[in-house]
């Protein structure tokens, strides 16, 4: 399976430490990246400037569950467990 479009989660659950344009200190987690659109889409998908964190990260059921508010909530858990 692949991600579904418009979930976003992985765009506002964990931190991210590296740059982003618009927000060049990363961002912490909970907020809502700059580059995630209206639709919960990246705007910097397939974009060399987008982060390499954001890159690697690939869709795994464990993580993204079944739908978005339990991705949120999951990879939320995940960030608090690894600070």
């Amino acid at each position: 399976m692949s991600c579904r479009i418009g979930c976003g989660a992985c765009c506002i659950a964990p931190s991210i430490t590296s740059p982003i344009p618009g927000m060049p200190n990363g961002k912490p987690a909970g907020e809502r990246c700059v580059q995630l659109d209206e639709n919960n889409l990246c705007r910097l998908f397939g974009d060399s400037r987008r982060p390499a964190v954001c890159h690697h990260f690939e869709y795994d059921r464990q993580l993204c569950s079944d739908d978005r508010e339990q991705a949120l909530r999951i990879l939320g858990e995940w960030e608090r467990a690894t600070q």
